[in-house]
């Protein structure tokens, strides 16, 4: 017997509930996105690895250690794509989307990758779904991506604490910087290996570590909040203001910086007490397409993760009734079976056409292991009278109705 080959560590296969649940989610959060009149970009799945060392940040852990890179057949470095916000900021200045002087609303769905120990609701390949504005500074936009992330959770009934912050500007951020920074010297010895190395290079990820140290000696550091400069207290005062006006409840949390180093302003995480793990996160980053080679460029945006959202989705729409059609009897039968399964489906119902042979005791039972709530046998005696029996697999009962009238019951059992 050959080899079975398997899939390979960190990745895995979408089946069955877990392929709908998946659906669920990103048609849930993509009906809401086109409601708010964002356009979808689809991006690659391979960029250069440059662009994310530029835009995420070099001392980042995604940039150090989770990214996968390689060479191309050129010798280009080259990676696949562990977040989509950079990939956005690249399009929309390849494309020159800001050409037109409006700010522009777009989202993408697909495919991440990190390289990372695998866990409950992360893998090394998984998926999101997010949203960008681009070009807009109005606090107005901070609200509205927020709400969206509320709105997203709320449709799928999942139950996440919002946390708000700001991280400030080029101009109020060195002061808090220095602050923290001669905080935390103090603390150095205290601090895990990876933290000491971030102390130079970039102290505020400091604030974002996992390990419950770093945490403690987090918790009584300085808060960005008391050294914002007046701009940016006034934006993020706004965009309490607003959100409270759209009845969104979230709640400041002072310590939140997040993981990538493109933010500046707002940022904000909806964090899931059940999983201990935050589910949609996002924030401003109003220097990332001019440090891209863009022009200067205000934009905010979120991405959700699919996975954790699926962890979190206790219930799927209920889906429409399925019939099976079973031809009985030779090749007329069949064809004549063929063209009416054809026609449920333009009907708009489920449909599925029996390729079994052999009795009828054994067609019923395949409708049994593969969930059909109806049955039309299609035979002999049937095309003669022009009657089908539609026999109900949960009543039991069985009716025999001309086609057209099949077709009403099927849409009324349908909704």
């Amino acid at each position: 017997m050959a080899e079975k080959v398997k899939t390979v560590r960190g990745f895995r296969d979408l089946i069955g509930e877990e392929a709908r649940k998946y659906r669920y989610v990103v048609d849930t959060a993509r009906d809401i996105l086109e409601r708010n009149n964002f356009e979808e970009i689809i991006l690659p799945t391979v960029e250069y690895t440059k662009l994310f060392a530029r835009s995420i940040g070099e001392a980042t852990d995604i940039v150090e250690k989770e990214m996968f890179t390689f060479q191309d057949k050129g010798g280009r470095d080259i990676a696949l794509r562990p977040e989509g916000t950079a990939g956005v900021a690249r399009a929309y200045i390849e494309n020159k989307l800001y050409a037109d002087g409006t700010y522009k609303k777009l989202y993408y769905e697909g495919s991440m990758f990190r390289h990372e120990r695998p866990q409950k609701g992360r893998y090394r390949e998984f998926h999101q779904i997010g949203a960008e504005v681009l070009g807009t500074s109005n606090p107005l936009a901070d609200a509205e991506i927020i709400k969206i992330a509320d709105d997203i959770l709320k449709a799928l009934k999942v139950d996440a604490t919002i946390e708000i912050n700001s991280l400030g500007c080029k101009k109020c951020r060195p002061k808090y910087r220095e602050a923290l920074l001669q905080y935390l010297k103090e603390h150095k010895e205290e601090l895990c290996e990876d933290c000491q190395r971030r102390l130079e290079r970039n102290p505020l990820r400091i604030l974002d570590c996992k390990v419950e140290g770093c945490q403690l000696i987090a918790k009584n550091a300085p808060k960005i909040t008391d050294y914002l400069c007046e701009e940016c207290k006034t934006h993020h005062q706004k965009v309490k203001e607003y959100l409270k006006a759209l009845g969104v409840e979230f709640v400041e949390n002072p310590y939140l910086v997040r993981g990538l180093d493109y933010y500046s302003k707002t940022v904000f995480e909806c964090v899931s007490e059940e999983l201990g793990k935050t589910v949609i996160a996002g924030g401003r980053y109003d220097y990332l397409v001019e440090e891209l080679g863009g022009p200067p460029t205000p934009a905010l945006g979120f991405a959700a993760g699919v996975e954790r959202l699926m962890l979190l989705v206790k219930e799927l729409p209920k889906r429409p009734p399925l019939v099976l059609v079973i031809p009985f009897g030779g090749d007329r039968e069949r064809e004549e079976a063929l063209k009416l399964a054809h026609r449920l489906r333009e009907e708009g119902i489920r449909t599925e056409l029996s390729y079994r042979e052999g009795k009828i005791r054994k067609q019923f039972e395949f409708a049994n292991k593969i969930g059909a709530d109806y049955t039309i046998v299609v035979g002999e005696n049937e095309l003669k009278q022009g009657l089908f029996p539609l026999k109900n697999l949960h009543t039991r009962e069985e009716i025999k109705l001309p086609f057209e009238e099949i077709v009403k019951v099927l849409k009324t059992q349908s909704g």
